[in-house]
């Protein structure tokens, strides 16, 4: 009986054989600076265009800035309470906390702590937008009522606070939830599809197009997956109707008009690695019957970015819709690729092969990124070998301009749709694009000063689509906690470009040059890179080693060897002094819990006498072991840890077989046991290697 399915490329009915992913697999975990050298090549620029892209980003700039007072909203209210701030992390710990608060008391306690220990009132006045100072003045006197709640003493006015205080607390969390609703608005061009093509229509009245985003961050029931389904049928049925019958047949005019942004997780519950069977069969008809809606109603359709464990089916899916027979001919079907990704290049150079078997120009939203944070944890708290993102921004941003360079070099393949509000990365396309046709994008909400001045005849005159969310209240916070973190940190543009002390010519810095300067002198102290995922614990120990196993290539390879490792019959006994007792109970077969069929081998306990041998042999070893000392039993404890890593295949395998445990619960076993090890040796080096010094209370060393 076989472990596992293999994971690999999906199966199904295509005409077209996808080209294998096997490179893409290969730069999973690769090395950052040794892949940071070649990116580096890959997109450096001849000295005019440096001097032409420098130029123009110095201009946007400039512009964006005078232009600000303009575009006010959620770029000064970052500005302003970024995260920087000690009000900043407030307000993200406040949302990210009010996400998972289920009931009211607890929601009023925090609120308490979070927005009472605030310093508000610094904040009124300090920037010249409407909506950053209503939102100060609402949170400063929240701030003020609930400190209400420290006066001390009995007096009639006191008492009267104290009562007034609690009869506000629900009014004080209401208007917390409701300054999230007015900052989510900010975000969100409307909480139906229908008021979002209300609002959408003066702006695409200047040149903007739009992406519509059906919020819904992931489906957590079969439920769920319907409901967000049947918004996007709803969507597409809209966004077509208001966008009128599409006039002509070529490729670029389907780009002039609107398209929608789908989000695999939130059509399917169960959309994760391992599933591929499964999604082949209730997903990809899914996708099918949306793409094909979007074809009939002349609206083009791009899968979202997820996280990067789910990179691979993301792929598998998207290469079996877009070579789909019923879709031939229509070049409306994309793809956002993340660059900060280490595979976003071999990412690329795969879909260039699937254009050219099916054809068909491939529309793909080149982003950087929006689960930095996340992705970086994650690989620390799986023990990878490295991490799956570049660790630094700008290496990142390198990363950007060369798949940028490879998605313009190629116009049969491509159609480029650039996503960014970084006015270095705005005028190097610009630059590099030439009369190639693609176009910006920006988040709805963010980048209007910026792109003032490249939208419309006598500007730059390049298209810009507004990735454009719908949604309500209940779906927005997740969204606007994760454009937070990714728009809200000191190093990003949009902070940046808004602060007036901030230097230009720090801000437009071609960090193609900026890299190339580092990997000669090295990397600078104020920015390294992060620890390796094995690293985190620094000179105490060493993390315990995890598998990628939600990468097909890794998981199948495993399983082979977990297969191999159950091919014989286990017996198991007691040991004492180092010997097998194989006397005693009778042995025990053992079998899985989720076949009985198959066997594992057989299990003998102690008897008794085995008991009373093995404590006598244990009281007549202590003394010796209490005189090994620290550092030896350390380097034991250390030997188990690397023994039990070097057997996984064989320890995981009777996991899963004897415990019917998932391959992910099995490895989580086997890293536990080895970090307790790794843990208690640190601790014997650390506790009886030398003497400790405890200091009394009365002045007594002991």
């Amino acid at each position: 009986m076989a472990l596992a399915a293999k994971g690999g490329q999906a199966r199904g009915g295509s005409a077209i054989a996808l080209p294998p992913r096997d490179e893409i697999a290969s730069y999973h975990l690769v090395e950052e600076m040794r892949l940071v050298g070649g990116l580096i090549e890959r997109a450096i620029y001849t000295e005019d265009e440096r001097r032409r892209t420098a130029d123009l980003a110095r201009r946007l700039v400039h512009s964006a800035r005078a232009g600000r007072h303009k575009y006010s909203g959620i770029d000064a209210f970052m500005l302003e309470y970024g995260l920087t701030s000690e009000e900043g992390v407030i307000l993200m710990c406040l949302a990210e906390a009010l996400l998972r608060i289920p009931d009211t008391e607890t929601a009023d306690a925090l609120i308490a702590e979070k927005v009472g220990s605030g310093q508000w009132s610094k904040h009124v006045g300090a920037s010249e937008s409407l909506f950053v100072n209503a939102s100060t003045w609402g949170l400063m006197l929240t701030g003020h009522i609930v400190k209400l709640k420290e006066t001390k003493g009995a007096s009639i006015g006191n008492i009267l606070k104290r009562l007034v205080v609690r009869s506000g607390e629900p009014v004080i969390r209401q208007a917390m939830r409701q300054a999230m609703r007015v900052m989510g608005d900010q975000f969100v061009l409307g909480t139906t599809i229908k008021d979002a093509l209300k609002r959408a229509a003066p702006l695409e009245a200047q040149g903007y197009r739009f992406s519509y985003d059906m919020l819904g961050e992931g489906a957590k029931t079969a439920a769920d997956a319907k409901r967000y389904y049947e918004r996007y049928m709803t969507a597409l049925e809209a966004v077509g109707k208001a966008a009128g019958k599409l006039t002509s047949a070529h490729p670029d005019a389907l780009m002039e008009r609107p398209s929608l942004s789908v989000k695999l997780s939130a059509i399917h519950p169960r959309y994760e690695p391992g599933k591929e069977a499964r999604l082949d069969v209730e997903l990809v008809p899914l996708v099918i019957e949306l793409a094909k809606a979007a074809r009939a109603r002349g609206v083009g359709l791009t899968l979202d970015a997820e996280e990067q464990d789910r990179l691979d089916p993301s792929l598998g899916l998207f290469g079996r819709v877009f070579t789909d027979p019923a879709l031939d001919g229509w070049a409306g079907f994309g793809l956002a690729v993340q660059a900060y990704g280490k595979r976003a290049i071999p990412t690329l150079r795969w879909l260039r092969r699937l254009s050219e078997r099916s054809g068909k120009r491939i529309p793909v939203r080149l982003v950087k990124g929006a689960y930095w944070d996340s992705e970086v944890k994650w690989a620390q708290e799986r023990g990878w070998q490295d991490y799956p993102v570049f660790t630094r921004k700008l290496h990142t941003d390198v990363s950007y301009l060369a798949c940028m360079r490879l998605m313009l070099s190629d116009a049969q393949a491509f159609y480029p749709q650039f996503a960014t509000h970084n006015a270095h990365t705005v005028a190097a396309a610009y630059t590099a694009g030439g009369n190639a046709p693609f176009e910006f994008q920006r988040l709805h909400g963010m980048g209007e000063a910026l792109y003032e001045d490249v939208v419309g005849p006598s500007k730059l005159g390049r298209a810009c689509r507004i990735y454009a969310p719908v949604g309500g209240h209940e779906d927005l916070l997740a969204y606007l906690v994760r454009r937070l973190l990714e728009n809200g940190a000191n190093t990003s543009f949009v902070n940046r470009i808004a602060d007036e002390e901030a230097p230009v010519a720090d801000i437009i810095r071609d960090p193609v040059e900026a890299a190339d300067l580092e990997r000669e002198k090295g990397i600078a102290a104020g920015d390294p890179l992060q620890p390796s995922p094995l690293a985190i614990y620094g000179e105490t120990r060493r993390n315990s080693l995890g598998l990628p196993l939600s990468e097909p290539d890794v998981r199948a390879k495993f399983a082979d060897e977990m297969t191999k490792a159950l091919e014989g019959s286990f017996a198991v006994g007691p040991l004492v002094d180092g010997k097998a007792i194989t006397g005693g109970t009778e042995a025990a077969l053992v079998s899985c819990p989720h076949d009985r069929r198959e066997r594992i081998g057989t299990v003998r306990t102690a008897d008794a006498a085995t008991i009373d041998v093995a404590i006598a042999s244990a009281t007549a070893a202590a003394h010796g072991w209490d005189r090994v000392g620290g550092e030896a039993r350390a380097a034991i404890l250390d030997k188990a840890a690397d023994l039990y890593e070097r057997d996984r295949a064989r320890l995981m395998a009777v996991i899963v077989r004897e415990a019917g445990k998932t391959f992910e619960n099995a490895q989580g076993d086997l890293r536990e046991a080895v970090d307790f090890l790794r843990y208690y040796a640190n601790e014997a080096r650390r506790l009886f290697t030398a003497p400790t010094v405890l200091h009394g209370p009365t002045g007594e060393t002991n």
